[in-house]
């Protein structure tokens, strides 16, 4: 047993363990999942956040966000006390890093927003973040880009709902909320790497948030083998070569260790 979940069965590793070893483009999609055991609780898991607190969701719509300063200062405490600023990679993210040191890796798409892909050791130009970052700052209004240490100073200082210094607009966080439009260019990148891999991993992920779940039926189309590693099922597990149920954090290292390897090496 790993945590809650039972343990792969050990075929069934060996089976996805040569398909990555066949494979010459690989292309990855995170999501919160790969992300928990870091301490970053995802959103809709039965320990989620949108789950335990549905009105939380509000922090993360734009309408409600432009509109009500009551929303917006307590999304600036919010970010303030995130986890995701003590948080470090675990061993499901380095993981995916080896899989680039093999030359397999042909993009990673993820929907998190906690940077911890690149702090792990994962090229930048490698990740696609379609739902933004944590770690920047934008103005709705005059579009002025920071970092977001130097806001969240600001909100611990005391200004609540912290205005831009260039114009005196609304600031947000760089992730991109209910309501706003996706980056084309990331979309575009994200089904590129669904049409030119020769195999799909998706992990972490439940698959239920369009349009980046997409990136399994373009796969599966352009003749990509799919793998699934989540915690329970997903959406587009019928789509899937193999459904891998199991820890992340756990099982993806064994996932991507060569065959005839006993562990990971970096």
């Amino acid at each position: 047993m790993t945590g809650d979940h039972p343990d792969p069965p050990q075929d069934q590793i060996d089976r996805v363990r040569a398909m990555i070893d066949e494979a010459e483009a690989v292309a990855v999609l995170t999501g919160a999942g790969i992300s928990t055991d870091s301490g970053i609780p995802d959103y809709r898991g039965p320990k989620g956040v949108w789950t335990r607190n549905p009105k939380a969701e509000k922090l993360s719509n734009i309408r409600y966000y432009l509109s009500d300063p009551d929303v917006r200062r307590l999304a600036w405490r919010t970010r303030v006390d995130s986890p995701v600023w003590t948080s470090e990679p675990n061993d499901g993210h380095r993981a995916l890093v080896r899989l680039e040191r093999r030359a397999k890796l042909h993009t990673l798409v993820t929907q998190n927003v906690d940077g911890l892909h690149q702090a792990a050791g994962t090229s930048p130009d490698k990740v696609v973040e379609v739902h933004g970052t944590m770690h920047g700052v934008i103005c709705w209004d005059c579009s002025w880009e920071g970092p977001m240490p130097e806001t969240l100073e600001r909100v611990r200082l005391g200004e609540d709902d912290p205005p831009c210094r260039e114009c005196g607009g609304i600031l947000k966080s760089k992730t991109i909320s209910f309501g706003q439009n996706l980056v084309v260019d990331d979309l575009e990148r994200a089904e590129r790497a669904a049409q030119e891999c020769d195999l799909l991993l998706t992990v972490g992920s439940t698959l239920a948030v369009a349009p980046v779940n997409g990136m399994v039926p373009v796969a599966k189309r352009s003749g990509a083998r799919i793998v699934i590693l989540n915690g329970s099922p997903t959406e587009m597990d019928l789509l899937a070569d193999e459904v891998v149920i199991g820890s992340i954090s756990a099982v993806l290292p064994r996932l991507v260790t060569p065959l005839g390897k006993s562990r990971p090496t970096e």
